[in-house]
């Protein structure tokens, strides 16, 4: 019911949500009758004075749901409310709204680095991905090694999976992948789930045997039947 009411406010048009709040929604860990509520209070100002008796008419919500939420985004370190003493010597109080917008530039910061990250994970090719698994350039005839796998019909997904494969088994060249993907291929395996089932399966059906390293796991003495 109290975000009906708040949504009503968004409807009449007596307050604005700006884009990069909608967008940062998620990362404010509100509820959304507290995150509405605090929007509408930049929209009043960055410093005023506290009236909750005023707040609570405009938003048709109770005195007590007023001071709750106001009681909790200053817990959260989303507003500050400062006594004051005035020229005549009366206290009054102060909404400051100076950490929601020093947190909302931080998440702004990080939402901007987090994009940015995404998108240069995004743009690595598979020749990156192999460069950066070996720890150096890859060299003009294992670029044609490894686009003779794509064009075979191998995954990313899988070339990668056998990229960790030959690096977390300590090697880091392009004739140990090949192994492993065409030892994979025999067993009819398309993706790194697949490979994940290979090594359960084999675990399983030698339990009875020395407990294997899952990362030691040899494909090219497994010859399946």
């Amino acid at each position: 019911m109290k975000s009906i009411m708040l949504v009503e406010m968004l409807k009449q048009g007596n307050f604005v949500i700006p884009m990069y709040l909608f967008q940062l929604r998620e990362k404010f860990s509100l509820p959304l009758e507290e995150f509405l509520f605090l929007v509408y209070l930049t929209n009043i100002d960055e410093r005023f004075m506290f009236d909750p008796v005023k707040l609570s008419k405009t938003l048709s919500l109770s005195l007590e749901d007023v001071m709750v939420y106001v009681d909790h985004l200053t817990e959260q370190g989303w507003i500050q409310v400062d006594v004051v003493k005035n020229e005549k010597g009366i206290m009054e109080e102060y909404v400051s709204l100076k950490l929601f917008y020093e947190k909302v530039s931080h998440l702004l910061i990080d939402d901007i680095a987090e994009k940015e990250e995404n998108r240069t994970s995004e743009k690595k090719t598979i020749y990156d991905k192999v460069a950066e698994g070996f720890a150096r350039p890859i060299n003009s005839i294992e670029r044609e090694v490894i686009a003779s796998w794509v064009e075979n019909g191998f995954s990313e997904e899988l070339i990668s999976a056998a990229l960790k494969e030959t690096v977390l088994n300590g090697v880091s060249n392009l004739r140990y992948m090949d192994r492993i993907l065409y030892e994979w291929n025999k067993k009819g395996y398309k993706t790194e789930e697949d490979v994940e089932k290979g090594k359960k399966k084999y675990q399983e059906e030698r339990k009875g045997e020395e407990k294997l390293d899952l990362f030691d796991y040899d494909w090219f003495d497994d010859d399946e039947s």
